[in-house]
């Protein structure tokens, strides 16, 4: 049991095993050289709408004792739900102690978390079926087929356990078997690997003796680009061959082509009974031809009408067959699988729909196509109505392009940017329907993937459903507890809301609950000064916050950089004092030089652009040139810009040094006392890496337009020291 899903597998991730039908040999690709394109195909709705799932409740399980090793591999298994190796072990397990209770709970939460694997829905079925219950086993088949309606295997099984189960002698199996293999052609019937299905279905017709329903088939698999594309056609004409026209085609077609042949027939008649009438002998008459018989020369002509309709709806298949050739020869894992895919893989599904989707912008600016014909055409040729209401009706490209989409999500359902491209294709068509995407991806596949979840709550709350984007974002933060950016993204979503306070207590709550984390409480007390000070406009409770920060991390230089600049953008007259004793403060914490000389300059510049007092202003230089004395020659030399700008950059954004060193002067240079005034309201975080903004200070910046002393700017203003 753990091989399957796990091991080497064929078409559709199953073990090779005897299938319900032989399966003939894959075909050529088709000639590469072909008059005909744009061959039509069967328009049909979709099968049953992969979604949520929930498993029967067992009937009359016998708990008894479980196996000795099975709570053992449970555990192990759910301790590391992401093991998969550890779930086919439960299994494997389960199903070498034959205990149906035990394998019932293990194929129970191993199928919530990888529905995908078909085949183990049919060892669920096959458990339950061998255990007597027959209408419980249907239902695990129809739970599968919800989750993966694409899966031709699971419904092949799904019709051999009804034609298993059910008596047909009674008047409702044949139908009730009818309408299933209606629901599979029309949920898989346009899957590239879909023959089997579409054979089976010919097959069973011929078994009840409804060889028109057998030839209507043939009619519509004759228009699916399949693998098997040209056998379909050898089994129609043979079809056609064995049985009179009258048995095997619709009455409206055989009334129309029988019609048409014999009129040619009496006029090939007529004109040859002229020949003979000029060659007989006179007296004898022309010999009697009985009346309403239909001669096997009548039934030929028949059947030469019927293949010449056909060769071209032939032609036109192969020719879209082998447009796709190509694509589906390069995907060589068209099934779920917990191994990682290589690139190759992966680029050729992208291939895939990129060139499906560039069809299907090419048919609806074809303004020869005409739906409403084509849909005519088909209906002459499938005397059975589509059960498709108007609601469920999609464009004929459009439908092929969700199948593939479908398909590929099958074989990546691991990877989010898959299910991403579904649903931006998706949503201009149909909010729901990417909002029922969404809700698979982040509900059943990518559970541990916390960035699709993001976007989802980012298209609710786009869409307008707040409650909805709230509701993800909280389950997000519970099932994946300590992600920041969850926790900012919920503070970010009621601040947009109009709910501060809500966003204020988020907040708070995330710098209470990381106190033992002097790093991540630094981080959640600056987002929360930041929103208090910007947004609330309450400098005092900002402040608070900050400098109960630095009580925990005194030597933070993120802190000491925001709460200067907090300080910085009030009053500057009413400031002058607290900027000096934040600039002290951090002077006398366990910084390094860079940043002590960095807040010490900006200090003076605060004071020199807005002291009402030049001592003051010479009071804080005098420090400001004691703090470069103390540090020594190397920033000495910083001062008089002597020293190699890259040196300087290093604890900053090296990339934006970089640009700034390659740009050309561009402005003559001009002696300049002081560098710009900063921004107000400028992050200071950044100056330490949150956002790169500390390189606006740095001295190759200013080089290009004049600023060549960086620390020491004023030495030119004031007398030294």
């Amino acid at each position: 049991m753990a091989a399957e899903g796990c091991g080497e597998m064929s078409g559709n991730g199953e073990l090779e095993e005897s299938s319900a039908m032989d399966v003939p040999e894959v075909p050529p690709p088709p000639p590469p050289e072909m008059s005909e394109e744009n061959g039509s195909e069967a328009v049909a709705p979709a099968g049953p709408a992969p979604a949520s799932f929930l498993i029967p409740s067992a009937i009359g399980d016998e708990e008894g004792e479980l196996p000795a090793d099975f709570e053992h591999l449970w555990k192990s298994a759910h301790d590391n739900p992401q093991d998969f190796t550890s779930w086919t072990d439960l299994l494997q397990y389960c199903e070498q102690e034959s205990h149906i209770t035990a394998s019932r709970r293990a194929l129970e939460a191993f199928l919530i978390r990888y529905p995908l694997c078909y085949g183990y829905w049919k060892k669920f079925a096959d458990l339950e079926r061998r255990a007597g219950y027959n209408d419980r086993a249907e239902e695990v088949c129809i739970q599968g087929l919800r989750v993966i309606p694409l899966s031709v295997d699971l419904w092949i099984h799904y019709i051999n356990l009804l034609l298993g189960t059910l008596d047909m002698n009674l008047a409702e199996s044949p139908k009730r078997i009818r309408s299933v293999f209606e629901d599979a052609v029309l949920a898989a019937g346009l899957d590239f690997h879909s023959d089997r299905l579409w054979d089976l279905y010919v097959e069973w017709e011929k078994e009840q003796g409804n060889m028109k329903n057998a030839a209507a088939v043939l009619d519509r698999v004759l228009r699916v680009p399949t693998q098997l594309y040209n056998t379909h056609y050898d089994k129609f004409k043979e079809h056609l061959n064995n049985h009179p026209p009258k048995e095997v085609l619709c009455s409206e077609e055989y009334e129309e082509l029988r019609a048409f042949c014999r009129q040619s027939q009496k006029a090939e008649r007529a004109e040859q009974a002229h020949e003979e009438e000029e060659e007989r002998p006179p007296g004898e008459e022309e010999p009697a031809t009985p009346e309403g018989t239909d001669s096997e020369e009548l039934m030929q002509k028949i059947r030469k009408q019927v293949l010449l309709c056909r060769d071209k709806v032939y032609q036109d298949n192969e020719g879209e067959v082998r447009k796709r050739w190509h694509f589906e020869d390069a995907i060589k894992r068209p099934y779920f699988h917990v191994k990682p895919l290589d690139r190759l893989q992966l680029r050729a599904w992208h291939s895939y729909l990129d060139w499906e989707i560039a069809e299907l912008n090419r048919d609806t600016k074809d303004p020869t196509q005409d739906p409403k014909q084509e849909a005519t055409e088909e209906s002459e040729v499938t005397p059975q109505p589509q059960p498709a209401s108007e609601e469920a009706v999609v464009t004929h490209s459009d439908y092929r392009v969700r199948i593939l989409f479908e398909r590929c999500l099958i074989a990546c359902a691991l990877y989010e940017e898959f299910w991403t491209r579904y649903i931006q294709y998706l949503e201009p068509q149909s909010v729901d329907e990417a909002r029922a995407v969404y809700k698979r991806a982040c509900d059943v596949h990518l559970t541990n993937k916390p960035n699709i979840h993001m976007q989802w709550a980012t298209f609710e709350e786009r869409h307008g459903d707040l409650n909805e984007g709230r509701r993800i974002l909280i389950a997000l933060e519970k099932s994946m507890p300590g992600l920041a950016i969850v926790r900012l993204r919920r503070v970010a979503l009621e601040r947009r809301a109009g709910q501060l306070e809500t966003s204020v207590v988020l907040l708070r709550e995330a710098v209470d609950e990381s106190k033992e984390k002097p790093t991540l409480h630094a981080f959640y007390s600056i987002k929360l000064a930041r929103l208090l000070q910007k947004v609330g406009r309450n400098l005092s409770e900002a402040r608070r916050v900050l400098q109960e920060a630095l009580e925990i991390s005194p030597d933070n230089d993120k802190l000491h950089l925001n709460l200067l600049e907090l300080e910085m953008s009030g009053d500057p007259w009413a400031s002058a004092e607290a900027v000096q004793e934040c600039v002290t403060r951090a002077l006398a914490a366990s910084l390094t030089s860079h940043t002590k000389i960095l807040l010490s300059q900006r200090g003076l510049q605060f004071a020199e652009e807005y002291s009402n007092s030049i001592k003051s202003v010479l009071s804080v230089y005098d420090v400001h040139q004691k703090l470069l004395n103390e540090l020594g020659g190397s920033k000495r030399g910083a001062e008089n810009g002597d020293e190699d700008a890259e040196k300087l950059s290093k604890s900053d954004d090296d990339s934006a040094v970089a640009v700034a060193a390659q740009v050309p002067p561009t402005i003559p240079h001009v002696p300049i006392t002081t560098p710009p005034p900063p921004i107000v309201g400028t992050d200071m975080s950044a100056q330490a890496g949150y956002g790169a903004y500390s390189s606006w200070y740095q001295q190759p910046q200013y080089g290009s337009y004049g600023y060549q002393n960086t620390w020491n700017y004023n030495q030119g203003y004031y007398p030294p020291s």
